[in-house]
């Protein structure tokens, strides 16, 4: 007898699926990047004719696009995206989340500010009661690296230099460990204000309008009120 319980990655694949029912038709579709987004990328191709193209939130997602001729539109090219769908690294009940641990940060919310709504899809593990047990991703201008790392040292984390890795923007990511966040909004807007921070990885001025979470019982949906 088949064990019932899903793998994580059948999960993300069953929630990048289901994100499909959102899409509508002659459309602009914002695709933000990750292993549960190159799910629902697979699964838009089966529909590709139907939209008018996407808007991507970095290189890896652009090269998936490309392989099944979806037409990728440049950002400065549309007024707004009508739905923008991606994963998150952890999402609270507030839909707030924090995102940047595929170094897309600052794209993703590009796309996500342009979008008039943002779906995320995720699977249970990513569900958090509070923010930060997932180090927090900054992007960083390179030569304000040292200065930014003992800015976010004041705020109670240990920022860690991600090393070998270099954003779609030529820039460098610090993750903030051990910090827990009360209020996301407040740190969202701290940490923007730092001098040679390009972002913050976390999306609570712009969070997500709704929620699909892959369990092994099926789909969940949140919405917020």
């Amino acid at each position: 007898m088949r064990h019932l319980m899903m793998t994580q990655d059948e999960l993300k694949r069953a929630v990048g699926w289901s994100a499909l029912k959102y899409i509508k038709p002659d459309t602009i579709i914002g695709v933000g990047t990750g292993s549960t987004v190159a799910h629902f990328i697979d699964a838009l191709a089966t529909i590709k004719d139907q939209i008018i193209g996407t808007v991507s939130s970095s290189k890896a997602s652009t090269e998936k696009l490309n392989y099944y001729n979806i037409p990728v539109l440049d950002c400065n090219d549309v007024d707004c995206v009508d739905i923008y769908i991606d994963g998150a690294d952890e999402i609270n009940h507030h839909l707030q989340m924090i995102k940047g641990g595929g170094a897309a940060l600052t794209r993703e919310k590009i796309v996500a500010a342009l979008a008039k709504k943002f779906v995320c899809i995720i699977d249970e593990s990513k569900v958090v009661d509070m923010l930060g047990e997932f180090p927090l991703p900054i992007e960083v201008i390179p030569m304000a690296r040292s200065y930014v790392a003992r800015e976010l040292f004041k705020l109670g984390g240990k920022p860690i230099y991600r090393q070998g890795v270099i954003t779609d923007n030529g820039n460098v990511i610090l993750d903030i460990h051990d910090l827990t966040i009360n209020e996301p909004l407040e740190l969202e807007k701290r940490i923007n204000n730092i001098t040679g921070v390009v972002t913050v990885g976390l999306f609570a001025d712009r969070k997500a309008d709704i929620a699909l979470i892959g369990t092994s019982s099926g789909i969940k949906e949140i919405k917020l009120e």
